[in-house]
């Protein structure tokens, strides 16, 4: 039963453990202590949305999320992310018993990973595949510093975590996921932490939608089509209610618009109207499967607990068709 090494530190985020609790320390200070009339954490927020790039980038967005996460009562906490490393389908379980950070280790909850490789529902994330993966790791430095901020320096007294990679799926597949993982999503022992970022704009992503003679379109759709900029099935909005008067949006404006629409999307609390607006955006939101499954399992507890976004951030503000841009959003669900 092996350690999974901290793959990303001294990359993607800094492997000096002084230097990454400073910046931790600092992104969650840089939030209000107060969100939405209840103070933070905030009570029974037991599953959060919160974004995986390097922590230059998302770390302040995330820190909104982590720092309305209430782990006072947590004995127990799922991680689910996207698969970037291979082709999934389905959810993949790890295989290692501890994933190591700059601070030291989080212990996995074996017990938890077997109860549910038991099912047979799911595979196991081949070791190397687990070791490069980023959508995993890049929460547990975050996780360890509002644990230890919540039950102090001891991390024997730590919960442990259950890493799942959750990848491709249909409707059905996705809802199969959540309402097996419903069960585990009762328990208000149990924390959750969803990994995404939201729309990936540029020609690295092959996602370059834009505003054209009055619709959305991609200017990186398959040429299979027959039409090389595709017309999104989404409805433009008045861009004049976005202080736009022009009626000629920059490029960051529709990303700002395609991401708005997925968020209320799961903000509906209606599994399928996130699909669908994914479906019909073609939002490369990365962590669309992981974001799927829990909004199945939020349904299938009698619908209870939605989401309710609180940051909002891109890593660019797009203006010309050669550039790029990461979207990173923050949420929180009380359960």
């Amino acid at each position: 039963m092996a350690t999974r090494d901290a793959s990303h530190a001294g990359s993607w985020y800094d492997d000096d453990e002084k230097k990454l609790s400073s910046q931790l320390d600092g992104f969650l200070s840089r939030v209000p202590d107060q969100l939405d009339d209840h103070g933070l954490p905030v009570p029974d927020a037991r599953v959060i949305i919160a974004p995986h790039a390097g922590y230059s980038y998302s770390g302040p967005c995330a820190a909104w999320a982590y720092k309305a996460l209430d782990l006072r009562a947590a004995k127990r906490v799922f991680i689910l992310g996207p698969s970037h490393t291979y082709y999934l389908r389905g959810c993949a379980l790890t295989t290692f018993s501890k994933y190591a950070t700059p601070f030291g280790d989080l212990v996995v909850d074996r017990n938890t990973v077997n109860e549910l490789r038991e099912t047979g529902k799911f595979t196991d994330i081949p070791a190397r595949r687990d070791v490069d993966e980023h959508s995993l790791e890049m929460h547990v430095p975050f996780l360890w510093k509002r644990l230890q901020q919540t039950f102090g320096d001891d991390s024997t007294k730590y919960p442990p975590i259950v890493p799942i990679l959750v990848g491709d799926g249909s409707a059905e597949e996705e809802k199969a996921f959540g309402k097996l993982l419903s069960s585990y999503l009762k328990d208000p022992t149990t924390a959750w932490i969803v990994s995404s970022d939201f729309c990936h704009w540029g020609s690295r992503f092959s996602y370059r939608p834009h505003f054209s003679d009055g619709a959305i379109r991609d200017m990186d759709a398959p040429r299979s089509k027959g039409v090389r900029h595709e017309v999104l099935n989404v409805t433009p909005p008045d861009w004049s209610k976005l202080g736009i008067s022009s009626g000629e949006p920059e490029i960051h404006d529709v990303i700002k618009v395609l991401d708005q629409l997925a968020m209320d999307a799961v903000e509906s609390g209606e599994h399928s109207e996130f699909y669908k607006v994914v479906q019909d955006s073609h939002n490369t939101v990365c962590g669309r499967h992981p974001i799927g499954v829990i909004m199945a399992a939020l349904e299938a507890v009698d619908g209870k607990g939605k989401f309710k976004f609180v940051q909002y951030q891109r890593s660019n503000l797009v203006k010309k068709s050669f550039d790029f841009s990461v979207s990173y959003a923050s949420a929180y669900a009380v359960v």
